[in-house]
């Protein structure tokens, strides 16, 4: 399953909520976030360590050992001067062979040998990977490879990754048949029902009602974003002094929600932009949220497309755009646009 949509909507924690599921019913269960200067090794071998761990008890099956042996392989292929105890006696046990050098065969190697080792256990082996988009096309190709071997000999494995718009195209860039290998979900703002029932149904549990005139104006204000219907209605919800919560308390409750998003969600990433990349993020401001054309960017600033390469790629890495498409960049924030006009104009840039 690939989960993808801007930043704010959700994906991270479904991702979680698939996490937990998993391990509720006893799953062998990796979750980690790519990027941040990690590889794929570490990372995979790093979330598999704990579950791993818990298998490994007196008079396990020969499926449970042997994938033991491929984790210790596994993990010697990153980290050399580092081991793992299971507290079991591995010597005789066959497999290994996780420490090839190659990335897509010892991935392959590992997550075969995990799931076999779940299956005898009669669950199975779920892998979880937060912010995919930002694994290296090499690591997406192994995963992909895996997952491909999975559906063709009925591993017991589930694989789910979440990440930005831009992922469906990048794993079909990694391997062409991606979209054979994954359901596609995209995490979308919630429609005007939905958003009614997020922001009545927790209000409804502690016997309080909103006013249809209150409640229409968060759900407008926020078009229906997750993150931004929390937070506005949390302000709202924290200035009403009862029942019901009235209009009044819902402007009030807007204009304090739209400040903590402007100092605090907004402001986090565009803090983490040079004077430079700024500048980028304003031109492509002049676009809205839609997305704008890189030669359309670069012609504002008076550059050429190629000059600007670095710019947009440093942007890209920090998480602040991304790109739907070859030639396109977007904010990965929805009002991201918007935030930055109202910086422009007041700080008179």
């Amino acid at each position: 399953m690939v989960l993808y949509g801007l930043r704010g909507v959700g994906k991270t924690v479904l991702l979680a909520e698939l996490a937990k599921q998993a391990r509720d019913r006893a799953w062998v269960t990796a979750k980690f976030e790519a990027g941040s200067g990690k590889a794929l090794r570490p990372s995979l071998g790093e979330a598999l360590h704990g579950p791993l761990s818990d298998l490994a008890r007196p008079g396990v099956g020969t499926r449970v050992l042997r994938a033991l042996k491929t984790a210790l392989s596994f993990k010697a292929s990153y980290d050399t001067a580092g081991t793992w105890n299971f507290g079991l006696d591995l010597t005789g046990q066959p497999s290994g062979g996780a420490d090839t050098g190659s990335i897509e065969a010892d991935v392959s190697k590992l997550m075969r040998d995990v799931s076999a080792a779940a299956g005898e256990e009669g669950v199975g082996l779920a892998l979880l990977v937060d912010e995919a988009q930002d694994l290296t096309s090499e690591e997406l190709t192994a995963l992909c490879a895996a997952i491909h071997l999975a559906g063709q000999d009925g591993w017991p494995l589930l694989v789910g990754l979440a990440g930005l718009p831009s992922l469906p195209r990048i794993l079909a860039e990694a391997k062409s048949y991606s979209e054979r290998l994954f359901e596609f979900e995209h995490i979308r703002e919630l429609d005007e029902d939905l958003a009614r029932s997020a922001v009545v149904e927790p209000a409804e549990a502690e016997d309080v009602a909103w006013e249809p005139d209150a409640l229409a104006l968060v759900i407008r204000e926020t078009s229906g974003y997750p993150y931004f219907l929390q937070q506005l209605g949390q302000d709202t919800w924290n200035l009403a002094e009862g029942s019901p919560i009235t209009l009044a308390d819902a402007r009030a409750g807007a204009e304090r929600g739209r400040a903590a998003l402007d100092t605090g969600f907004f402001r986090a990433r565009w803090d983490r932009a040079t004077r430079a990349e700024q500048r980028y993020l304003r031109a492509m401001a002049q676009d809205g949220d839609a997305g704008s054309q890189s030669g359309t960017v670069a012609e504002r600033l008076g550059r050429k497309v190629t000059a600007l390469g670095p710019v947009r790629a440093s942007l890209i890495a920090k998480g602040l755009v991304y790109a739907p498409e070859h030639g396109v960049v977007a904010f990965t924030v929805p009002g991201m646009a918007a935030f930055v006009t109202r910086q422009s104009a007041e700080n008179g840039a």
